[in-house]
């Protein structure tokens, strides 16, 4: 069973179950991973708005995805304020968990140093299930 985290939008694991698919709830809720290369927006390029498939929160502009090659959508900054960062020390390794500030829902972890061609150097590694995608800012 998943334990709400900080900031977390105060719903139980049963109303988070009734509004997010069984693979949504395990990655968001539970911090799974999708298989790399298999997300739907792994290789997608539109300009719009990420956010979360939990909440809706904005995460992430278009203009800041870049191909990693990862498997996985890849960003170099997030929206201000929009996405937290944890320490994860999970199989024998310290990475840095980023979640979703607004819910709490798992989207990744952020690698740093890679040396890809960024403003920030950083690489968002994030699940395309923890992800929506739309053309313009959603209303808050």
């Amino acid at each position: 069973m998943a334990n709400p985290a900080a900031g977390s939008l105060a719903k139980s694991d049963a109303e988070w179950r009734a509004i997010l698919s069984p693979e949504q709830f395990k990655i968001i809720r539970e911090k799974g991973t999708e298989t790399a290369g298999t997300g739907q927006y792994d290789k997608f390029s539109e300009e719009g708005i990420y956010t979360c498939a939990a909440c809706n929160t904005p995460l992430y502009k278009s203009t800041t995805k870049f191909n990693s090659g990862c498997g996985w959508p890849a960003f170099f900054d997030a929206i201000p304020g929009a996405v937290s960062r944890h320490e994860d020390r999970k199989f024998g390794m310290t990475r840095i968990e980023i979640t979703c500030t607004a819910c709490g829902g798992h989207l990744g972890h952020v690698f740093k140093g890679e040396g890809f061609d960024t403003p920030t150097d950083e690489r968002h590694c994030v699940n395309s299930v923890s992800l929506n995608f739309g053309k313009e800012e959603p209303p808050k």
